[in-house]
């Protein structure tokens, strides 16, 4: 979804966007779109029409949006369900990312303060299920994605970053949960390979999964339980009412309900937007060296992300390749997502010193590939589901922060039940309204946001040669809202 452009006055439409080529991808694509893409038959995908009506719509065809229409399918067989996408089907973030299908205990800090203990636990108790899940899912629908059950390190790479998960485990405990195995720096380093690694706690229930895969694979199942799929249908209007309409660039669509899907692109409203910060991930990728990973000792399945604001996660592919991702790219003007956050990395050399940084017995490994995707960080940390003010027809899904392919299961859930006008779902109160607060008007929100990541940036980089930071760029550093996990005390240092 691109070109999207707020537009909102009592006596216009909830939301218009700037049409632009059919049929034409948006920019380039992911190393794992395009290993997905190869494995499905020629003429899989077309220009379906656009129906003109539907009992739910759904636009956005990444994650979020395919498990909400199969889970409205699930509850109501009969109902007519249209899922529209700009451009196919995992060509966004859901197919651009590192893969990690993660819980959200590494977010109870913040579900705690948004939901209070019980529902908190809840709600990350339905999100480990979903992973799970999702590999289910994927055995009894054929999915071949690489699903590998092998959990997540929440580590340190220096000695900054140490104890970084104290906080939230020290919570967790409190609450009667003990999702995390901690382990001795001697561990962390048996299992990475590497002897950069300070320490770290494992989440056991966590795994990784090759996301586009999964997406053509959701695209498949959505399809076979009768949702009408229409790629290549960028949303042009967005009318509100108690019958919305959807006009795309093929026709107009009429619904009962709609579920916007749209991840990064919900910025684009701006009801929403005050409470999201659109920020680039940026991922590279060598040639397959499998006999050289397993001769450090790698885990193969092991999703490892460290404890830096500007987070690195890394895993190894299924063809034995490293695939290393870095938080923190540059920040959405406006919240409009342009063809920069779907291009190569321009980061690419940055990522590529940040993987020799941690793997420095790879140093001669060259990255061969990159690209990058938008991140939909909320002010709150966690998705939020919520009907738009005055619009109760209108719902929307967003504000994954960094975490969104294990969630979007629930995500669904979620959405699917709220579609049909149901509320017996796994979201807690706290998470389906928009996050309250707000971030500064433009253009002060673009220039703080630079200026806070590249304090950020600095005082991370210090912390790597043992240094400790200038006041100024600490102070700096604390501004920033964004995190792929909740951080410690000793995280901020």
């Amino acid at each position: 979804m691109t070109g999207l452009l707020p537009f909102r006055r009592s006596d216009q439409p909830v939301l218009r966007v700037a049409p632009r080529g059919l049929g034409a991808p948006s920019a380039s694509s992911s190393l794992w779109f395009e290993q997905a893409m190869a494995d499905e038959p020629t003429g899989s995908g077309g220009l379906e029409p656009v129906p003109a009506h539907a009992d739910v719509c759904i636009v956005g065809g990444g994650f979020t949006g395919l498990w909400t229409a199969l889970e409205v399918k699930r509850r109501r067989p009969s109902a007519e369900v249209v899922l529209l996408e700009a451009d196919r089907c995992g060509s966004g973030a859901s197919g651009r990312n590192g893969g990690f299908v993660l819980t959200s205990w590494s977010k109870f800090t913040s579900l705690r303060k948004a939901c209070g203990v019980a529902d908190a636990l809840g709600y990350a108790q339905a999100v480990q299920a979903g992973v799970a899940a999702i590999g289910a899912f994927c055995d009894a629908h054929g999915i071949a994605a690489g699903y590998r059950h092998e959990g997540w390190l929440w580590a340190a790479t220096n000695d900054a970053q140490l104890n970084a998960w104290r906080e939230a485990v020290e919570l967790l405990g409190a609450a009667g949960a003990a999702p995390f195995e901690s382990l001795s720096r001697e561990q962390v380093q048996a299992m990475t390979g590497s002897d950069v690694h300070r320490g770290g706690v494992l989440d056991p229930s966590a795994a990784v999964i090759q996301p586009a895969a999964l997406a053509r694979g959701l695209r498949r199942a959505a399809l076979a339980a009768g949702v009408t799929v229409c790629e290549y249908a960028p949303l042009l209007e967005l009318g509100g009412g108690t019958r919305p309409h959807v006009t795309t660039a093929r026709g107009v669509l009429r619904a009962e309900r709609v579920v916007l899907a749209l991840g990064a692109w919900t910025a684009a409203i701006t009801e929403v937007r005050r409470a999201l910060v659109v920020i680039a991930s940026d991922i590279v990728a060598t040639d397959p060296i499998p006999d050289r990973l397993a001769a450090i000792g790698w885990r193969k399945g092991l999703a490892i992300s460290d404890s830096r604001r500007l987070v690195n996660y890394y895993r190894q592919s299924e063809d034995g390749r490293v695939v290393f991702g870095k938080g923190g790219g540059g920040v959405a003007l406006h919240g409009h997502v342009g063809p920069s956050f779907l291009h190569q990395s321009p980061r690419a050399q940055e990522v590529t010193d940040q993987l020799h940084y941690v793997y420095p017995n790879l140093a001669d490994v060259p990255a061969v590939r990159s690209w990058r995707g938008p991140v939909d960080y909320s002010l709150s940390g966690l998705p939020f589901f919520s009907t738009l003010h005055g619009e109760p027809a209108i719902i929307v899904g967003a504000g994954f922060s960094g975490s969104g392919v294990g969630p979007a299961y629930v995500a669904g859930q979620i959405l699917g039940a709220m579609a049909l006008g149901q509320d017996d779902h796994p979201g807690p109160e706290g998470l389906c309204r928009i996050p309250g607060g707000a971030m500064p008007p433009e253009p002060f929100r673009f220039a703080g946001g630079a200026l806070v990541r590249a304090a950020v940036g600095r005082k991370e980089s210090e912390a790597d040669r043992g240094r400790t930071a200038g006041r100024l760029t600490q102070a700096l550093a604390a501004l920033d809202p964004t995190s792929f996990v909740d951080a410690g005390p000793s995280a901020e240092r």
